[in-house]
């Protein structure tokens, strides 16, 4: 278990770590409040999702085991394709110590040497409050709420 503190160490991840990734988007997946994969989603499957053709995909550990994960790409092809979009995903056992905050603020810096010039969260569930407190705390405004 990763305590404050700890050093986190985030790296660029390929397919190769998706053993390591696995049970954090599953849990992800069947919590239902972080991804609107279907909670049915298979590994092979989600290693399509995550690694996808657009993604660059990192990893957050501690002391060698991961225990978070994000991926970013282009919001969209062609005339939006200068805002980043990206999803997170931590270990349960691990919300609370930095790890989510750690990896967002990687992932600015990221962005902006790619080349970004804005980063947009397309959708939050509504129920993942801790997300919407962390993106709020980052700076990041709430434009619309979709019921």
């Amino acid at each position: 278990m990763a305590e404050r503190g700890d050093v986190i160490k985030i790296e660029e991840a390929d397919e190769s770590r998706m053993d390591s990734v696995w049970p954090i988007l599953q849990a992800a997946i069947a919590g239902s409040d972080v991804f609107a994969y279907p909670p049915a989603t298979t590994f092979e499957e989600a290693k399509k999702l995550w690694f996808g053709e657009r993604y660059r995909v990192f990893t957050a550990s501690v002391a060698g085991r991961v225990l978070g994960t994000y991926h970013l790409q282009p919001n969209q092809i062609g005339l939006d394709s200068h805002v980043a979009n990206v999803g997170y995903a931590v270990d349960p056992v691990q919300n609370g110590r930095g790890i989510a905050s750690t990896m967002l603020e990687h992932s600015l810096g990221i962005a902006r040497a790619a080349g970004f010039r804005a980063m947009q969260f397309n959708y939050v569930v509504s129920t993942n409050e801790k997300a919407v407190r962390l993106w709020k705390r980052h700076g990041f405004e709430m434009v619309r709420r979709v019921p």
